[in-house]
């Protein structure tokens, strides 16, 4: 699949590192959250193959997302752990999305299991922690805070 399925939505760039996944897609619905890519040359290795640092950024923003919706509190919210399995590659020009799957919120812990799909084929399998701290974790300026990509207002 070439382009992007109907319901995600572009993010905006000034995203941090998330920026290296550019262009990239998010689909928020109730609790759910998912994000995808169009494989680019820029993601890829030398084989022509999505470079596991992209998978794994990719993994990252979603446990983080998934985590924080269901917490209820739009903050900056660390990874502490990831755990991702690459189980298929994926080359350049397929369509990629992320899912957050099983989510468990608790006052200070997100956990976060889910997976990467293109079409019916799973690319990897991961599981996130994140730290929700006390304070407000948010930049100066930032709406969703690093590593947190949430619908902002105009959603």
């Amino acid at each position: 699949m070439t382009h992007v399925p109907a319901g995600f939505q572009r993010l905006p760039e000034g995203l941090g590192f998330t920026d290296n996944l550019q262009p990239i897609y998010r689909l928020v619905e109730g609790d759910g959250a998912s994000f995808g890519i169009i494989v680019g040359a820029h993601h890829c290795n030398t084989m022509g193959m999505c470079h596991g640092g992209a998978l794994m950024t990719l993994a990252d923003i979603t446990a983080a997302t998934g985590a924080n919706l269901a917490h209820g509190v739009i903050t900056g919210s660390p990874t502490v752990h990831l755990n991702i399995d690459f189980i298929s590659g994926a080359r350049q020009g397929e369509w990629l999305h992320a899912v957050a799957e099983q989510v468990t919120a608790k006052r200070r812990f997100g956990f976060c299991s889910g997976g990467i799909y293109n079409g019916e084929r799973t690319i990897a399998r991961f599981s996130g922690t994140v730290y929700f701290p006390e304070h407000d974790a948010r930049r100066a300026g930032a709406e969703a805070g690093d590593g947190v990509i949430l619908p902002t207002e105009n959603d």
